[in-house]
């Protein structure tokens, strides 16, 4: 369903909700700096699935990732690896063999708390 507001088009789609940090520090980090943006890409689906299902942790599989993102699974794990590797997820199995449990660590909230 659409509508019309000020001379443009809008929708009823849901949106999510990003921290400014994610765009303007996240982003030219893992994609500049680290030369990642697949990195950049896992992270935002993670973010994505995590606020819509208004959880801490998601399980999800390499292969999900995959055709989520466009990127190959070596690509995602390469991805997974540098997040884990950077403190930006926290990656769990129940087994080795399970599907594993992602969890984003948000480390600037913890910052912005302790500056006031």
């Amino acid at each position: 369903m659409q509508g019309f507001y000020a001379g443009n088009y809008y929708s009823d789609m849901y949106h999510v909700a990003i921290d400014d940090y994610v765009i303007d520090v996240l982003l030219p980090d893992l994609a500049g700096h680290d030369r990642s943006p697949a990195a950049f890409l896992v992270y935002l689906i993670l973010w994505t699935h995590l606020f819509r299902l208004e959880r801490r942790s998601i399980s999800i599989s390499l292969q999900s990732l995959s055709a989520q993102t466009g990127l190959s699974k070596s690509a995602v794990q390469a991805a997974i690896r540098l997040l884990r590797d950077r403190m930006l997820i926290r990656v769990t199995k129940d087994s080795p063999t399970s599907v594993p449990q992602y969890e984003l660590i948000r480390h600037w909230l913890q910052r912005r708390v302790k500056k006031r």
